[in-house]
């Protein structure tokens, strides 16, 4: 088989269970395109490494698992402005509910219209709001029903912080609700919102008295964005009193050359934090 039908053939491999590389076969172009995010696994470990930063070297603040463990947490939370990103994934658990949920509503409306309105115009617009909300449940697909699945996710999140009087998950969920209809790499990637993240960890820790919160919160959010500095995309850290991306493009991201590359600034980022560690211990 030859000639641009086959030149212009997409291979897809699956390089992790979020990301896939998009080859264009080679021929009259040779081009070639891949995904420019950092791998969530890699994201992962460096907020974890820098959990343990702060747990051991940061003045004032407890050792703590759980300090850690948000430090990870914290890590994967800019990117739930993309839909494929594993947080947005594990998030949107429920976004099958959601095309179910619009297909219940959409009977409930026939429902309605059928025994409660009588034959007219208002019982005609009633069909049709029913047709319509039947046609959305069944036109969402991949990332729009995960985003819809966040946003619920998230409302649910604020109302639940307003009734118990918890300004700090309110705040969280409406992060949630809001980061997924952002475009990838903007607002969720500026350091107003590794500030207003750190603020939420300051929140809760008023709340609830779990010293530290702020620090694991924010040095995890912030390892994000350093992580994603170092790829050739960059990150636009000033948005919106700046549109210049700050990157130092070290990591081809989606090759097998900056998988390896983020691999071993990974075991390089722990091997520093080991020995400050260590270093700060007395023998």
């Amino acid at each position: 088989m030859e000639g641009p039908a086959y030149n212009r053939k997409i291979v897809q491999i699956k390089v992790t269970r979020s990301i896939r590389l998009a080859i264009f076969h080679p021929g009259i172009f040779g081009r070639y395109s891949y995904s420019l995010r950092v791998r969530g696994s890699s994201h992962l470990a460096i907020g974890l490494i820098s959990g343990v930063a702060v747990a051991d070297l940061v003045p004032g603040v407890p050792f703590s698992l759980f300090g850690i463990a948000l430090a990870g947490f914290s890590s994967l939370a800019p990117d739930l402005d993309h839909p494929d990103s594993r947080l947005s994934k594990r998030l949107g658990f429920a976004q099958t509910y959601v095309r179910w949920a619009f297909a219940v509503g959409a009977l409930c409306i026939v429902a309605y219209t059928y025994l409660a309105l009588a034959p007219g115009r208002e019982q005609r617009m009633s069909y049709t709001a029913a047709l319509a909300f039947a046609l959305i449940g069944l036109g969402m697909q991949g990332g729009s029903a995960r985003k819809l699945a966040l946003l619920f996710t998230g409302a649910s999140t604020a109302v639940i912080g307003l009734y118990f009087g918890f300004l700090w998950l309110s705040l969280l969920g409406t992060f949630v609700a809001l980061a997924p209809f952002t475009s990838h790499r903007s607002w969720t990637h500026t350091i107003w919102a590794t500030a207003f993240w750190t603020y939420i960890g300051y929140l809760a820790n008023q709340s609830l008295g779990w010293h530290g919160v702020a620090q694991f919160a924010g040095a995890g959010y912030a390892s994000h964005l350093v992580a994603d500095s170092l790829t050739k995309q960059g990150v636009r850290w000033f948005l919106p009193f700046s549109d210049t991306s700050l990157k130092i493009p070290l990591i081809a991201t989606g090759s097998r050359s900056g998988n390896l590359l983020e691999l071993g600034i990974c075991i390089g980022y722990a091997l520093l934090v080991l020995g400050l560690v260590v270093g700060r211990m007395h023998f």
